[in-house]
């Protein structure tokens, strides 16, 4: 019964990913048993001594532990807070009960299918079968890591990758925020996640580790498995464009797809609690810490830049906006202290373990007032209600920060350029034109999968059950006409 409940459930995803997105994935044959991403090396030889079995570190275990926890904290209670603090008072609980059930849907989804899709050998698209309902995990088995010879619980990769997985689809949520039927929302989760996450994911991160690597030949194999945009060398470290662009693409379709909010720049929609947004961006920072040094996958010097990089990129991006909104609107406010956090954080991303902390800092700048160009002059220009402004934040922020993740990387601008793992060293011949257009490719690729595969979701998902609710419950709230309950009671 298991047998066909895989089969089942791997046919359907995989035959609808093919129809969404025309793109043909060639899997290997169940008669291959080809080994997860995430195992161990295998033996060098038969004929050879087995080597002995890799075992996690307990240092890289806790460490790993404690970044799933605080990645979680940035949904729960995190950006929940943050966005519903964004909202107004009659929406604010409808934005908690959409972060708390898409956290614990996307879960249960990745647990069954997305883990192993995104994080097992399948094709340069998508993963493969290996990893449906988690099957062959134990508590032996371990993950590769980006240093040869170190491994992780494969457990806590999976959960820490879970935690990824949960809050960039909640993420999405804002752009729609105040309108959007519920159900509706659960059903395109499900479909983004399938065919937008799950990709995207497994193109941008997935390879086998680098334990096999000995020479130019062995690489060449290694990489020939990975995915396709780890394949062309697209560096982002934690996301940057399987998160950020990822979601913010999603959400701005769904914006023009579902339509303005009644009032909608003839009524004001301020946001009813700043200190619910001060406590969540001050979460999402707090938590931002487990997404980017974890990101590392070890407690090692990668961990520490990381950190440090998140650090010091936030803070300035918090300084160039409020000085940006100082000088524009004569006074800064909390909203833009809020949104400049958040900003950095965005950006930092994709470059934190590749940049240095100068880099860190120029590209946390950069971000402070690009991004706030993002939520005023271009959504303007694209006449967008992002209801939260998912896009001019973590569109912008994000697509800024892959493309300077491929100027600060360089070696001569204090980044760490990239590891050659023939050589166990830096490559020397660092060009930053040939990563910028790597790093742009990643973009344009992210782009323009999620919005295709999220347009056509949408429309499916309006023409099947309808996407917004009726006028009456939108002005009356979606805490009461949604959920039948209110946050703040008289």
């Amino acid at each position: 019964m298991l047998t066909w409940m895989k089969r089942l459930v791997a046919g359907s995803a995989m035959a609808l990913a093919i129809g969404s997105t025309g793109v043909m994935v060639t899997s290997p044959s169940f008669a291959d048993e080809v080994k997860p991403a995430v195992s161990a090396p295998a033996a060098a030889a038969a004929a050879a001594p087995a080597a002995p079995a890799l075992v996690p570190n307990k240092g890289d275990t806790a460490w790993l532990l404690v970044c799933t926890a605080l990645v979680i904290l940035m949904t729960l209670p995190g950006l929940a807070l943050f966005y519903g603090g964004l909202t107004r008072s009659k929406n604010i609980l409808s934005i908690l009960v959409q972060c708390m059930v898409v956290f614990s849907l996307i879960t249960v989804l990745w647990s069954i299918y997305g883990y192993s899709f995104a994080f097992t050998e399948g094709g340069a698209f998508i993963g493969g079968l290996d990893r449906l309902f988690l099957a062959g995990i134990t508590p032996d088995s371990v993950a590769a890591t980006f240093s040869k010879g170190i491994v992780v619980p494969e457990f806590v990769f999976m959960a820490f990758q879970a935690a990824f997985a949960t809050i960039t689809c909640c993420l999405i949520i804002g752009s729609f925020a105040e309108r959007a039927k519920f159900s509706a929302i659960l059903v395109f989760m499900v479909l983004w996640f399938t065919f937008s996450y799950l990709p995207i994911a497994h193109m941008v991160w997935f390879w086998p580790g680098p334990d096999d690597i000995k020479d130019a030949a062995s690489l060449e194999a290694i990489t020939a498995r990975a995915g396709w945009l780890w394949q062309k060398g697209v560096l982002d470290f934690a996301g940057g464009t399987v998160v950020h662009i990822n979601a913010a693409i999603a959400g701005l379709v769904g914006s023009f797809v579902i339509g303005k909010r009644i009032g909608y720049g003839k009524e004001a929609m301020k946001p009813h609690n700043l200190v619910y947004v001060m406590i969540g961006a001050s979460l999402l920072w707090f938590g931002w810490f487990g997404f980017n040094a974890g990101s590392a996958l070890e407690a090692n010097g990668s961990a520490a830049l990381a950190f440090v990089n998140t650090y010091l990129a936030t803070a300035a991006a918090v300084l160039t906006w409020s000085f940006a909104e100082w000088v524009l609107k004569g006074k800064p406010s909390m909203l833009g202290a809020a949104s400049g956090c958040v900003a950095g954080l965005v950006a930092i991303t994709p470059a934190a373990g590749f940049v240095g902390p100068m880099g860190a800092l120029a590209i946390g700048a950069a971000a402070g007032v690009v991004c706030l160009w993002g939520v005023t002059g271009l959504k303007k220009i694209l006449g967008s209600d992002d209801s939260l402004d998912v896009f001019g934040v973590h569109g912008v922020g994000g697509i800024l920060g892959a493309l300077l993740t491929g100027v600060f990387a360089d070696p001569a601008l204090g980044g760490t350029g990239i590891w050659d793992y023939v050589a166990n060293a830096t490559a020397p011949d660092y060009s930053i034109a040939s990563q910028l257009w790597i790093q742009s490719q990643g973009v344009i690729t992210t782009l323009i999968w999620s919005g295709v595969v999220s347009f056509i979701a949408f429309k499916l998902i309006d023409i099947v059950i309808g996407l917004r609710v009726k006028e009456d419950e939108e002005r009356e709230g979606l805490d009461i006409s949604s959920h039948g309950e209110s946050a703040y009671e008289s």
